[in-house]
């Protein structure tokens, strides 16, 4: 290096603080904001379909070149809020059936395309097999899509699939900052049970004209209620009740590795949306985190979260006391005693009766882009949307897909089971928790998808992250 380019780094080091270089990302995100609600009031909603997805791409460009841990929380909320615009906008312009302004996270999200195309190589030697072997599976199904299916269909069934995967690992490849990350994801989280939970509540009490007619439009009333107030199954700023399940019950179970005053809040709005989404999947994967948690630390932390437990119930049973809201969750939790009875639990139940044996029959998989079942009267096979993880696993992949993307998820399991740092550092606790619970999941929905897929993946990088963290610190 020559002395002027010395010169000119050390110039740069000077005009570019840390300090300097955050203001200058809260200026970017800022503006997004400021160009999103400009472009909404000025009259070019419309355009903002368009204009949303490509300044968020941009924005989390920037972030992830200057600001790293900036661009996960701004990734996070992209996910967070982007239904919630794209319904803003087709209340104001019209419906869009395209639902292109979606795209928006998963853009984002393939910024870190970047990290795993320049640290696989070397980081499979330091535990990133897992992600390799997903990615395999995904790539093979990606090939047979591009066969047997439209590219449209198959470049975004890539976009779901592979997004958690490369996020996640963008996550495990940074473990050295991995207290910084902790915290950040924390405090993401902790504003997004207080948000999305006040969010959810009030859509509960006043159904806001612009999910009534998301609803409306959609035709989803079988899944997500009636477009009246008291009548809506809460999916807050999500675009789906299940979406939202998962969102929140991660959050939920991270709330029990913080402390302040902001957790009482979050905890009160936040369970009163979880229990009002009717997400009984959800509910058991919470509790399941819960037992997981509580484990897996030491006495004095099993006290302490047992304390903020009780402290949490505190602040919710009496809210859920309170009618409607009373006869909502109470007839919700009654379908726990009857589940025979149950349409939602009889149409899962038949639904593996019919294509488990089909799908388990298929070698080669269909591809991305396209899930398929045989039509029991025609016998020919047509395209649907499966909502099991298992069965999405191996009609898409086939056996040839499946089992390294499968052999991925179990060794990431197997793994972390084996990690002591939780006794000592409730988040690792909280992030395998999450993890597990939600590869628990996948038999009775798609949870390796989307944000449901982000929140799976990236948990179980988080807690690979501090595994090599402390053992770099020579921590046990």
């Amino acid at each position: 290096m020559t002395s002027k380019q010395i010169l000119f780094n050390s110039v740069l080091q000077q005009n570019f603080s840390p300090q300097d270089q955050a203001a200058q990302a809260w200026m970017v995100i800022l503006g997004f904001i400021l160009l999103t609600i400009v472009c909404y009031f000025a009259g070019a909603a419309a355009m903002l379909r368009l204009v949303f997805p490509a300044t968020a791409l941009l924005v989390g460009l920037f972030l992830y070149l200057r600001h790293p841990i900036l661009y996960i929380g701004f990734t996070w909320w992209i996910w967070f809020l982007t239904p919630l615009v794209s319904r803003l906008i087709d209340y104001r312009v019209g419906w869009d059936a395209t639902r292109q302004i979606l795209i928006a996270p998963y853009l984002v999200v393939f910024v870190t395309i970047g990290t795993f195309l320049r640290y696989l190589p070397s980081t499979l030697r330091q535990g990133g097999l897992p992600f390799l072997l997903a990615f395999i599976g995904v790539f093979y199904g990606f090939l047979v899509g591009l066969i047997y299916n439209a590219p449209v269909p198959v470049a975004r069934g890539l976009l779901d699939w592979l997004s958690p995967i490369i996020f996640a690992f963008h996550l495990f490849t940074n473990w050295r900052d991995y207290p910084s990350y902790r915290d950040h994801i924390q405090r993401t989280f902790l504003w997004c049970v207080l948000i999305l939970g006040a969010y959810g509540v009030y859509q509960f009490v006043v159904a806001p004209e612009w999910d009534r007619y998301w609803l409306i439009e959609s035709k989803m009333f079988s899944s997500s209620g009636d477009p009246v107030p008291f009548g809506m199954r809460v999916w807050s700023t999500l675009h789906s009740v299940g979406p939202f399940g998962s969102v929140m019950q991660a959050g939920l179970l991270l709330l029990f590795t913080r402390t302040g005053f902001l957790i009482f809040p979050a905890s009160a709005v936040g369970y009163l949306s979880f229990l009002l989404a009717q997400a009984r999947t959800n509910w058991g994967g919470w509790l399941l985190g819960v037992i997981i948690i509580l484990g897996s630390v030491k006495a004095k932390i099993q006290m302490r979260l047992i304390t903020i437990i009780l402290v949490m119930a505190l602040c919710v049973v009496p809210l859920i006391t309170i009618e409607p809201i009373s006869k909502v969750v109470a007839t919700r939790f009654e379908t726990f005693s009857n589940l025979e009875k149950d349409s939602s639990f009889k149409d899962r139940s038949g639904s593996y009766d019919r294509n488990l044996s089909i799908a388990l029959s298929n070698g080669l998989g269909n591809g991305l882009g396209n899930i398929w079942k045989v039509n029991e009267k025609t016998g020919q096979i047509e395209v649907f949307v499966i909502d099991s993880g298992v069965l999405d696993m191996f009609f898409t992949l086939g056996w040839f897909g499946a089992i390294p993307y499968l052999g991925g998820l179990i060794l990431l399991i197997v793994n972390v089971s084996k990690y002591s740092e939780g006794r000592f550092d409730s988040f690792v606790s909280a992030s395998r928790a999450i993890g597990i619970s939600a590869c628990s999941q996948l038999i009775i929905g798609s949870g390796m998808l989307s944000v449901a897929g982000m929140i799976l993946w990236g948990f179980f990088a988080m807690a690979m992250a501090a595994h090599k963290y402390y053992q770099h610190q020579g921590i046990k």
